[in-house]
C-alpha cells in the first residue's frame, strides 16, 4: 500500500505559477504509475496528468497540455505538478493518485488517493 500527501497549493493570480508536490510513503512508490486530478465544485473529477513509474512516459489532458508539467523523483518518493500560466478555470482541489488499474485518465481506476490541496486562481 501507499499513502499520499499533497502540498503546495494556494492562492495565485491569473498568469502565475505553482508547484504541487505529492509525497508518498512506502518502499514501493517507484513501482507505481501516478496521476494528477482536479476536483472543482459541482464538477466531475478531471484528469490532468499521468506519469509512468520510471518517469519515461507522460500524458496530459488537452486543457493543461503546454502549461502543466508532471515529474517525479523516486529517490524522494515524490511526484510533482508544475503549473504555469494559470487561469481562473484551474481553480479546484488538486489530488494525486497511484496505481491505476485500467485507463489512467479515469479516476475510479486508481487505488490510492491523497487528501488534496486547494488551488485558487484569481482573475
Amino acid at each position: 500500500q501507499v499513502q499520499l500527501v499533497e502540498s503546495g497549493g494556494g492562492l495565485v493570480q491569473a498568469g502565475g505559477s505553482l508547484r504541487l508536490s505529492c509525497a508518498a510513503s512506502g518502499r514501493t512508490f517507484s513501482s507505481y504509475n501516478m496521476g494528477w486530478f482536479r476536483q472543482a465544485p459541482g464538477k466531475e473529477r478531471e484528469f490532468l496528468a499521468f506519469i509512468t513509474s520510471g518517469g519515461g512516459a507522460r500524458n496530459y489532458a488537452d486543457s493543461v497540455r503546454g502549461r502543466f508539467t508532471v515529474s517525479r523523483d523516486n529517490t524522494k518518493n515524490t511526484v510533482y505538478l508544475q503549473m504555469d500560466s494559470l487561469k481562473p478555470d484551474d481553480t479546484g482541489v488538486y489530488l494525486c493518485a497511484a496505481d491505476p488499474r485500467g485507463s489512467y485518465y479515469i479516476h475510479y481506476n486508481y487505488n490510492y488517493w491523497g487528501q488534496g490541496t486547494q488551488v485558487t486562481v484569481s482573475s
